[in-house]
């Protein structure tokens, strides 16, 4: 369904070359034509003497290095065939869809396979679902939940132009079909820049939020006081996320766990009066009303919700593009004191007044 035809971009087409290209020119079939080692401008000059053979798209690239990739790679993703149709979701409309995420040997595998030795359903491995997951329906307690198994995060070797470990992209592609997230840390390694950086990813997303802490019960007491130390501490930027200590191997603390990810769905979907919210506010701006801007007041006249998952407020005022960054994470936090929002994201939108309000 699809030809690549790769050359050496170090060097000017050869006879082989030319007939390769005369060849596949006369093909039905679609072509993505790859110059090859091309690391510098002076390389790439070479590769350019292909568009003389007639090529009307040269991919440059460095298959060692990296270099060019990510541009091929869209272009090969775009030529692949299409499903006929999507299968349906597992589970209900209505039931919680959790990705389970974690680094190789964070005990992501052993908490999906002792959840699953017992509980499990249905697996969804059908084409079409996803190249890197597999979606799982169990019930807990009342509840049917929709586990989503990622391959463990890995990174690619480092390579120039700092290409993206590719188990982000994974936990991205299992995040963007959940509601919620279950990052599993092991507990003696603790966390690191690629945890936090998949729950930056997570917020970015709007996506609830829950921290496993595996392998705790290998630990002594000042170990375990010194992991959670130090998890809070990578993890700074996330206070409101809750932290569930577990030993995925033997299952202690996994209900807990799967407990804690159903209630943080929960407030996913929490919704806030109008009438509640205003009287929150006028409490607020009492309290510790807004920085002025040019010597004027801002002015915040009212808010109201306008969607959940993430609770997303909007608030009206005389200046929405001056409320300054330090009172709206103020707003975000005086929220979460009021109204809870445990493991989730909040928004805050902030618009100018119509003439009708």
């Amino acid at each position: 369904e699809l030809v690549i035809c790769v050359v050496d971009g170090t060097a000017e087409p050869t006879p082989a070359d030319r007939e390769a290209v005369q060849l596949l020119r006369r093909s039905d079939k679609p072509v993505l034509y790859v110059a090859n080692k091309v690391d510098s401008p002076k390389q790439s000059l070479y590769a350019k003497t292909y568009y003389q053979l007639g090529i009307d798209n040269l991919f440059e690239l460095s298959a060692l290095h990296g270099q060019g990739i990510g541009a091929f790679e869209e272009a090969l993703v775009a030529h692949l065939p299409k499903p006929a149709s999507a299968p349906p979701p597992l589970g209900g409309k209505n039931s919680p869809r959790i990705a389970v995420i974690g680094r190789p040997n964070a005990g992501k595998s052993s908490l999906i396979n002792h959840l699953l030795r017992e509980d499990r359903l249905l697996v969804d491995d059908r084409p079409g679902t996803t190249v890197d997951s597999i979606d799982s329906l169990f019930r807990h307690g009342e509840e049917d939940l929709v586990l989503i198994d990622t391959a463990g995060m890995r990174r690619k070797r480092s390579v120039k132009g700092g290409v993206e470990g590719l188990g982000v992209l994974q936990s991205v592609r299992s995040m963007e079909r959940s509601h919620a997230v279950i990052l599993m840390i092991d507990a003696h390694r603790g966390p690191a820049e690629q945890d936090a950086k998949i729950l930056g990813l997570a917020i970015e997303r709007g996506r609830a939020m829950v921290i496993g802490l595996n392998k705790m019960d290998l630990l002594s007491e000042q170990e375990r006081k010194e992991a959670m130390g130090k998890v809070r501490d990578v993890l700074s930027f996330v206070p409101w996320v809750p932290i569930v200590t577990v030993s995925a191997k033997t299952g202690r603390g996994v209900n807990k766990l799967l407990d804690t990810a159903v209630r943080v769905v929960g407030e996913h979907n929490r919704r806030v009066t109008t009438g509640q919210l205003n009287r929150f506010f006028s409490e607020v701006l009492e309290k510790h009303p807004p920085p002025t801007h040019a010597q004027r007041a801002v002015r915040l006249y009212f808010v109201t919700q306008a969607q959940v998952r993430p609770p997303t407020f909007v608030a009206v005022t005389n200046f929405p593009d001056h409320v300054h960054w330090s009172y709206q994470r103020y707003i975000v936090n005086q929220l979460r004191e009021r109204f809870g929002f445990e493991g989730t994201p909040i928004r805050v939108r902030y618009r100018g007044r119509k003439r009708d309000e």
